[in-house]
């Protein structure tokens, strides 16, 4: 129980008598620079800190307590990176080395810059293939096609792999330059909300249609057949055509090998499900694949004997940095954006998920840089794009993995393999790399059940996963990505105009003549109309006298009943008792003359209204434009020429109504309230005397105001 008694107070009375905000002193640009770029020990601390996120955590790392998890953590994720790096380098339609590459920088650099304790960074399958493609469509087939004379002065076009392989990396690394940059800029600029417009149903469309598009791109691999690769519209079904024409070319010991592989790396990925609980690490699958077929194909000498397709060369050690090839850059803008939002996408949702279960937070514009350094620095040693993998960071968690340490370790565990013994997996079937990916791919498309629960639950969200899956599989990942962000947008506007309505509130009782009108929306051009119609229509279901207004031009009376409508049309009038005429007489106005009806309507509506005042809970409001400004202002006119005052309370956006000029002519700041309470007071004392007692309570809101003084 309390009591309060204060004035009422609307926006004016706070403006000019409480609130004594000091002058501002205008500053020149130059003051303004001088601030931004001032830097003083604190200040230069505080970035460094922030750039370097390391710094924050590594003084105090807790040896005895997350050493041993970090570095069993470590071994697991670097077992894993291997295989993976070599089959995702496929995608990328680059070299398998080159996969180890990309598995070993951007993990290092993430160590320094990232926040997230938990998340594997390196090659991811969405990603690669992404980059495959782009590298395709700049350096196909057809450019490297050379004539080569045979014995009867026939020619025969040669392809030259070699050459190239070369360009395409040089595609691939440039790619990842750009896409670094743009991933440094977003960050530099606080752009880490651009992932609000990538919802969760339109990245697990997305990402399934992307598994749909690596499933297929394997199967030639898989299958030991030679199809060309496409990109664009269709270049899914066109590869499955292609696959489906070459299967009369199959090599049978290709497809056993991999379908082998398969059936093994499945049942371990099985038992590693079921048995999480009990493993003290998981069972590491992939590996055990890729070193008994490569001792198998070693042995047997598969490549020779039975034309199976292997890794091939792999050189040892590391190779120098090299500036990447920026002539290329005009083609690739576009395709680096699409990129680089994908990989920030896939990145930060993952560490956000982690973070949450495990109790810290992560910065989304810091991961930005950190994805952004990762990449740039990265393809100056022949790196390709790299983003969070789920596989692998579900096992480097569930490992015990406590910090990025164990990235770290991971990353050293590559470079051991790369400097040492990478010529090892040169004999390495590409069959198997096809099955690792295959079955990796497992997790994306268990994300088809989430069709059931969101029919039950949200079909707007349904509709945005179902097209985001199918304009992916159809129009290729980067058209899919930009319909799927336009389908969702619009989503946003169909639900910012359809959902408005009276505030109600099944605690609040009503006090007489005042409505209150609520909004979960902001009021812009795309609305405004449907705002203005929705609180006419919700006043007029309110009347409760007989009532004339124009409409379309023509005029009808609500009926003070509740709903009631009852319509005057052509000269003819329905018959009212006295009840609902309050036992006013109600003339036809059929013969009457325009000017004369204008001249009725006014004195009628205010004789008989009982509804004198509308308050606009903008509480909800965030947002407003000239249009919607216009349409308040426009409404408040309206209704004050039949007496009814429209006030505006809780209202935000004070300051941007003053740059559209809102308060003017007979809109003043008296009619803007800082709370609904206020707004309440105010009109219960422009009509009728004073409240009897002045702690009568009367709940006229879903806000439960106790109004207890009426001074």
């Amino acid at each position: 129980m309390y009591h309060l008694e204060r004035p009422v107070y609307s926006t004016r009375d706070l403006e000019t008598q409480l609130l004594h905000r000091k002058a501002k002193q205008p500053r020149t640009t130059r003051q303004r620079i001088k601030k931004q770029i001032s830097c003083s020990a604190g200040k230069g601390k505080t970035i460094l800190f922030s750039f370097l996120p390391i710094l924050t955590w590594l003084p105090s790392y807790p040896v005895r307590q997350y050493l041993f998890g970090d570095v069993v953590s470590g071994l697991s994720t670097g077992v894993m990176q291997l295989p993976q790096g070599l089959a995702y380098a496929l995608l990328a339609a680059v070299p398998p080395v080159y996969g180890l590459y990309t598995s070993f920088y951007p993990v290092l650099l993430y160590t320094f810059f990232g926040t997230s304790k938990h998340t594997s960074i390196g090659t991811f399958a969405v990603i690669s293939l992404m980059i495959g493609g782009v590298a395709v469509r700049e350096a196909p087939d057809s450019m490297f096609s050379v004539s080569a004379s045979n014995g009867t002065n026939e020619t025969d076009a040669v392809l030259d792999t070699e050459a190239r392989d070369a360009r395409r990396v040089e595609v691939a690394v440039i790619l990842t330059c750009l896409v670094g940059l743009i991933q440094l800029a977003l960050g530099f600029l606080r752009f880490g909300f651009v992932t609000i417009y990538l919802t969760e149903p339109l990245v697990r469309g997305f990402t399934t249609a992307a598994a749909a598009h690596v499933f297929i791109s394997q199967l030639k691999y898989l299958l030991g057949i030679r199809t060309p690769r496409f990109r664009g519209p269709l270049s899914v079904i066109k590869s499955l055509v292609a696959v489906l024409i070459g299967i009369p070319t199959t090599n049978v010991t290709a497809v056993i090998i991999g379908l082998l592989c398969i059936v093994f790396l499945f049942m371990i990925k099985t038992i590693n499900d079921r048995f999480k609980d009990k493993l003290p690490v998981p069972i590491p699958g992939e590996i055990i694949v890729v070193i008994i077929s490569t001792g198998i194909s070693y042995g047997l000498q598969i490549s020779d004997k039975y034309e199976v397709d292997i890794v091939g060369k792999i050189p040892t050690g590391l190779l120098p940095p090299a500036v990447p090839d920026f002539s290329l850059l005009p083609n690739l803008f576009t395709d680096a954006i699409a990129i680089a939002v994908v990989s920030f996408s896939v990145s930060i949702s993952l560490a956000k998920i982690f973070a949450l279960k495990h109790g810290y937070s992560v910065d989304g514009n810091q991961e930005l840089i950190a994805l952004g350094m990762c990449n740039f620095v990265s393809s100056f040693f022949h790196c390709f794009t790299i983003t969070s993998s789920m596989s692998r960071s579900l096992v480097q968690e569930s490992t015990g993995g406590k910090t990025q340490i164990a990235g770290f370790l991971a990353s050293l565990m590559v470079l051991l393999v790369v400097v040492a013994i990478g010529f090892v997996f040169q004999p390495l079937p590409q069959t198997v790399l096809a099955a690792i990916v295959m079955v990796n791919l497992l997790g994306m498309f268990k994300q088809l059940r989430d069709i059931p629960g969101l029919w039950r639950m949200s079909r707007i969200e349904l509709a945005i996963w179902v097209v985001s899956f199918i304009a992916s599989v159809l129009l290729g990942l980067d058209f899919g990505l930009l319909v799927a962000v336009g389908f969702a947008i619009l989503t946003v506007i169909y639900r910012t105009q359809r959902y408005m309505g009276m505030f109600c509130s099944g605690k609040a009782s009503e006090c007489t003549g005042i409505k209150i009108f609520h909004s979960n929306t902001s009021i812009y051009f795309a609305n405004s109309d449907l705002y203005i119609n929705a609180l006419r229509k919700k006043v007029n279901s309110f009347w409760l006298s007989g009532v004339l207004c124009w409409w379309h031009g023509t005029c009808f009376m609500l009926g003070y009943k509740v709903g009631v409508t009852e319509m005057i049309l052509s000269g003819s009038a329905p018959q009212l008792d006295d009840e609902q005429t309050n036992g006013k007489a109600v003339e036809p106005l059929g013969d009457s003359d325009p000017e004369d009806t204008h001249n009725l309507h006014k004195p009628l509506l205010q004789e008989n209204i009982n509804i004198h005042s509308i308050i606009l809970d903008f509480s909800a409001v965030n947002f407003i434009d000239s249009v919607g400004a216009k349409a308040i202002k426009s409404v408040m006119k309206e209704y004050a020429e039949v007496d009814v005052q429209i006030v505006l309370a809780g209202c935000p956006l004070l300051a941007d109504l003053r740059r559209l000029q809102f308060f003017e002519g007979t809109v003043t700041l008296d009619l803007l309230f800082p709370s609904i309470h206020d707004a309440v007071l105010h009109c219960q004392h422009r009509v009728g005397p004073r409240p009897p007692s002045p702690t009568k309570r009367e709940c006229c809101s879903d806000h439960q105001t106790l109004v207890e003084s009426c001074c």
